[in-house]
């Protein structure tokens, strides 16, 4: 049985997520959970907190047994960027573009 989270428009971009994402990918849920609250990035939270609410799924909706439960599969995509400009020299201004991105957690019980 597979479980999945998602986090809609986390405010944070996609490439700095895919490099926490790819330590935990495959792992047990819970050395994968040991492993993200020690990591000092920004998207190792953002992922911790995706991966407790996928845990939470599996146990609460299907009563699956947290210590069998493994990541199957993490998937990180671009989001809508917002757009802002900064003032830059003679009266120009230039984009600047705050990236979000899309993040879906699967477990499943090996």
């Amino acid at each position: 049985m597979r479980v999945s989270a998602k986090l809609m428009y986390a405010p944070i971009s996609a490439q700095k997520c895919r490099l926490v994402a790819n330590v935990v990918r495959g792992k047990p849920v819970g050395y994968a959970l040991q492993t993200l609250s020690f990591m000092p990035k920004k998207g190792a939270a953002i992922l911790k907190k995706v991966l407790e609410s996928a845990i939470a799924n599996a146990e609460h909706n299907h009563g699956a047994d947290i210590d069998e439960l493994k990541i199957s599969g993490i998937e990180i995509n671009d989001g809508p960027g917002l757009r802002r400009y900064r003032a830059r020299a003679k009266g120009r201004g230039t984009r600047i573009l705050k990236r979000n991105s899309h993040i879906i957690v699967q477990v499943a019980d090996e």
